[in-house]
C-alpha cells in the first residue's frame, strides 16, 4: 500500500495538514486523544496532486479560472461546471485505485461487514486554519457503500474543490488555487438517531461561558443545511449544568437507505421528544470542554448519537469572531495557559500591579490603575473597587459582592480563584480577563478587551418596564442617560459603607442628623437624575459580618456562624427602630423638602406577613404613607415569601420585586460565597423557575407589581422570555445588559402577542 496515498487516523496527527486536510488532521488528532471518533482513513493530497498533474488538468483549470470574474456570479457558476466535469472526466490511476479499494477493504473488515457504509468527506489542505474555514465549501457524501462508490465519490470531492463558493473564498483570501490541495477522510458511518453541532463558546455573542448544543433527529446533513430547526441546550461551562434548553417539532429527517440517504418522517411518537437527555448533553460538554482545551481555542464540533453512544464526526475553530486582527492577535495571548483560573464576574480585560488587601482598613493603600487581590469584597471595599484596573478574589461565585459591585461598575474581575492572595505576590504586573475566568502574569497588550456588542435601542419601547440595579451615586448621572425606567434596586450598602461608621456609633455621639443627610444627599442624587422615573429605594440589608466591617462595628454586631440566615433585614427594623428610623428620615428629606417624590421604598428579606405589618406600622409611624406617589414594596427571597405570598399581600403592599440570588441560596440551601457549593447555584434550576412562575401569576392576578431585581436576567437572557411570558411587570437589570435585555424583552413580547393572535 503506498502510505503517501493512503493515511489511518492512528497515523495522523494535527501537523499533517498539508497531507489530509484541517478535517483529516483533526480526525487523527482526535482519534489519538481518545475522543470517540469513528475509525477511517485519508485519501492524501498527495494522490490529488497527482491525479491533477497525471491528467494535465492545471493548464485547462487556470485558463478557465483566467477568464473568469469571482464578482460575477454567473461567471463563477460557468467556471464552476466547467472545471468539476472536467475533473469528473479524468481517470485516477491503478496504484492510487487499488490503495483506495484495499483501504476501505480493511475499514470493512473492521466493522465485520462485508461493505461497510462511509462517509466520504473532503479535507482542503489550507481548511480550517487560524485564518480559514472552508466548512460547508466542498462536497460530503453520506452512506457510501462499495469500493466503485467510494472510488466515484473520491473523485467527487476532488472536484469540489472548485464548487462557486469554494473559488470566491480562495480568491478573495488570496489563496494559490494550485498550492491549496485536497485529501479525502471516508470514515465509517454512523447510522444517527441523533445529530448535532457543538460550540464552545457561544458563536454570536463570543461568551465563553456556555457551551451551545444543537441537536436534531437523523442524519447530520439536515442540520448543516438549516433544513430543520434544531433543539439547544446550553451547558455553564464552570458548572457542567444545563444553563437552557429549548426543543423545536421536528416533522422530518435524513436516513439512511439502501440507496444512499432519503428524507423520511419522524415518528409522531418522537415529533416533540427532546433529542438528548440533559446526561447526555452534559458527557457533549465535556468532550467539547477537552477539545477545546486541548486546542487552546474555541471549536466547532459535529456529533452524531447512536444507541445512545456519542460519536465525533468532526471538529474545527470557531474563525467567526468579528475582530480586528490586531486585537485577534493580541487574544492569542490570552489564549495561553493561565497561571490562575477562577470564574468570569465581570466582563473585560484588565493589567495593573497586584496590591493584596484583606482587610477593608486597609483599602487606603489601593492606588488608581492597580489590580486589586482579596479573599472577597464587602460593601467597604467600594472606595477602593473603584479606583483599581481589575479585582480577582479567592472565594466568591458569580452572584457575590465582587462579581456585582464589579459589573456594576465595569472594571473587570476574577472571582473564586482560591489562591490568588497566596500565589500572586504585592506588585507583581498581572493580567486578568474577566469575561473566562483567567488570570496571567504580566502585561497584556490592551487592545485585547473583549469586544462590546454595539446596540441601538435608544428609541425602543417595551410594555415590560426595563429597572437598572445601581448604588453608586456616582454612577447616575451617566446611568440616568441610558434608555432605562428607572432604579428598580437602590441599595443603601453603598452608601453607608462610604460613611464609613457603623450607624449605631452615629446614634451613641449624637449624630443622627449628619448620618441622615449624608444618605439623603445619595438618595437625591439618583431621584434627581432619574426624575419622574421610580427610584425604588431597597432599605438596609446588611449582615452581621458586612455590618461588623465598618469602623466601630465589633461593638454592636455579633459573631454569627450563618449571617445569610442571621440578624438581617427586616427584623433588624423590628429590633432596632432606631436606625431604620434614620432611613426614613432621608427619604422624608429627599421626598418632602426637596420635592422629589420619585423615591419608593423596599422592604428586604421579610421572614414572615407579621413581621411585614410591623415594619409597615414604623414607616407609617414616620408619616410615609402608601399613596400613587410612594410605594412600598417587598422583597420575594425567601421561601416562606412564595408559599405564603397571598398572606403578605394582604398586609398591603404596592408590589414585589424577587431577590434571585437569596431564593436560589435558600431554595437549593447553599451560600454562593462558599467556594465548596458555589458552583451549584443555579437561578435556572427547576425549583426556582416554578418559584418566580408562582410569585409573578400570582402578583399579577392580585393587582400588584412584579419586578425582579436579582442577577439572574442579567446573567441569564434566556430567562427573561420566561418572566414576559408569566407577566412580570419590570426587570431591574446591572447597567452593562441594560440594552441587551431590552432587546430580549421586546422580541419575547412581539412572540407572546404573535402566540395569542394565533390561538
Amino acid at each position: 500500500m503506498n502510505k503517501n496515498k493512503i493515511a489511518w487516523f492512528k497515523d495522523i496527527s494535527l501537523g499533517d495538514v498539508e497531507l489530509v486536510g484541517g478535517k483529516g488532521a483533526n480526525l487523527g488528532e482526535m482519534y489519538n486523544l481518545g475522543i470517540p471518533v469513528p475509525n477511517g482513513f485519508v485519501v492524501t493530497s498527495t494522490a490529488y496532486f497527482e491525479f491533477i498533474e497525471e491528467n494535465s488538468l492545471k493548464a485547462k483549470i487556470k485558463t478557465i479560472l483566467d477568464q473568469t470574474n469571482p464578482d460575477d456570479p454567473d461567471q463563477l457558476l460557468s467556471a464552476s461546471k466547467k472545471i468539476r466535469s472536467i475533473v469528473r472526466q479524468a481517470r485516477i490511476n491503478d496504484n492510487t485505485a487499488i490503495s483506495i479499494m484495499k483501504a476501505y477493504k480493511r475499514l470493512s473488515d473492521y466493522g465485520g461487514l462485508k461493505d461497510v457504509p462511509v462517509a466520504v468527506r473532503s479535507s482542503a489542505t489550507s481548511e480550517d486554519s487560524a485564518d480559514a474555514s472552508f466548512a460547508g465549501q466542498q462536497e460530503t457524501f453520506l452512506h457510501v457503500v462499495g469500493e466503485a462508490n467510494v472510488l466515484e465519490k473520491v473523485k467527487e470531492c476532488w472536484a469540489s474543490l472548485f464548487t462557486p463558493r469554494a473559488i470566491f473564498y480562495r480568491s478573495k483570501k488570496k489563496f494559490d488555487h494550485f498550492k491549496t490541495g485536497i485529501a479525502v477522510p471516508v470514515q465509517r458511518q454512523i447510522n444517527s438517531e441523533v445529530s448535532g453541532i457543538m460550540f464552545t463558546v457561544n458563536p454570536v455573542t463570543n461568551d465563553k461561558k456556555h457551551i451551545i448544543i444543537e441537536t436534531i433527529w437523523g442524519l447530520g446533513e439536515y442540520i448543516v443545511q438549516g433544513k430543520v430547526t434544531p433543539d439547544q441546550i446550553i451547558i455553564d461551562r464552570f458548572s457542567g449544568k444545563v444553563a437552557s434548553q429549548s426543543h423545536t417539532s421536528q416533522t422530518v429527517q435524513l436516513i439512511q437507505s439502501p440507496e444512499g440517504t432519503k428524507e423520511a418522517p419522524v415518528p409522531k411518537s418522537k415529533m416533540d421528544l427532546a433529542k438528548i437527555s440533559a446526561s447526555q448533553a452534559i458527557a457533549l460538554a465535556k468532550i467539547g470542554q477537552k477539545l477545546h482545551n486541548h486546542y487552546r481555542r474555541p471549536q466547532d464540533i459535529e456529533f452524531a448519537i447512536a444507541k445512545n453512544k456519542i460519536y465525533i464526526v468532526q471538529t474545527r475553530p470557531i474563525t467567526t469572531v468579528q475582530v480586528s486582527q490586531k486585537s485577534l492577535d493580541s487574544q492569542s495571548k490570552i489564549l495561553q495557559k493561565p497561571d490562575i483560573i477562577g470564574e468570569p464576574a465581570s466582563p473585560g480585560t484588565a493589567s495593573g500591579q497586584v496590591v493584596i488587601v484583606n482587610d477593608p482598613k486597609h483599602i487606603n493603600r489601593v492606588e488608581a490603575g492597580q489590580i486589586l487581590v482579596t479573599t472577597m469584597t464587602t460593601p467597604d471595599f467600594v472606595p477602593a473597587m473603584k479606583k483599581v484596573n481589575g479585582i480577582v478574589t479567592d472565594k466568591g461565585g458569580q452572584t457575590s459582592h465582587a462579581a456585582i459591585v464589579s459589573r456594576e461598575l465595569g472594571v473587570p474581575c476574577v472571582v473564586g480563584t482560591k489562591t490568588a492572595t497566596k500565589t500572586l505576590k504585592e506588585g507583581q504586573t498581572v493580567t486578568l480577563n474577566g469575561t473566562t475566568g483567567e488570570v496571567w502574569l504580566g502585561e497584556i497588550d490592551k487592545t485585547s478587551q473583549i469586544p462590546q456588542i454595539k446596540t441601538s435601542t435608544r428609541e425602543l419601547r417595551t410594555a415590560t418596564k426595563i429597572f437598572v440595579n445601581l448604588g453608586e451615586p456616582d454612577l447616575a448621572k451617566a446611568v440616568s442617560q441610558k434608555n432605562v425606567d428607572g432604579v428598580g434596586l437602590l441599595r443603601a450598602e453603598f452608601m453607608i459603607a462610604n460613611i464609613g461608621l457603623h450607624p449605631k456609633y452615629m446614634i451613641a455621639q449624637n449624630r443622627q442628623q449628619q448620618y441622615v443627610n449624608t444618605l439623603a444627599k445619595g438618595l437625591l442624587s439618583f431621584c434627581q437624575n432619574f426624575n419622574p422615573r421610580p427610584v425604588i429605594y431597597r432599605a438596609t440589608d446588611f449582615k452581621t459580618n458586612e455590618y461588623r466591617y465598618l469602623k466601630w462595628g465589633k461593638l454592636y454586631e455579633p459573631e454569627e456562624p450563618n449571617p445569610l440566615l442571621g440578624f438581617r433585614g427586616a427584623v433588624r427594623y423590628i429590633n432596632s427602630s432606631d436606625v431604620f428610623d434614620m432611613e426614613l428620615e432621608a427619604i422624608k428629606q429627599v421626598r418632602n423638602k426637596h420635592g422629589f417624590k420619585n423615591l419608593w421604598l423596599m422592604i428586604p428579606f421579610v421572614r414572615t406577613p407579621q413581621e411585614l405589618e410591623k415594619v409597615k406600622k414604623i414607616v407609617t409611624s414616620a408619616g410615609l404613607l402608601r399613596s400613587p406617589s410612594f410605594k412600598l414594596y417587598m422583597m420575594v427571597e425567601i421561601p416562606s415569601n412564595v408559599i405564603l405570598l397571598d398572606k403578605f399581600i394582604d398586609v398591603g403592599i404596592d408590589g414585589i420585586s424577587i431577590g434571585s440570588n437569596d431564593l436560589t441560596m435558600l431554595t437549593l440551601g447553599l451560600d454562593r460565597d462558599n467556594q465548596e457549593v458555589a458552583r451549584d447555584f443555579n437561578e435556572l434550576d427547576p425549583s426556582v423557575l416554578w418559584s418566580l412562575k408562582r410569585v409573578i401569576t400570582k402578583a399579577r392576578k392580585r393587582g400588584i407589581n412584579a419586578s425582579i431585581c436579582g442577577q439572574a436576567p442579567s446573567n441569564y437572557p434566556q430567562l427573561v422570555e420566561k418572566l414576559v411570558k408569566w407577566g412580570i411587570t419590570s426587570i431591574s437589570v446591572s447597567p452593562d445588559v441594560i440594552d441587551q435585555t431590552r432587546e430580549i424583552v421586546s422580541w419575547a413580547e412581539k412572540k407572546r402577542i404573535s402566540g395569542q393572535n394565533n390561538k
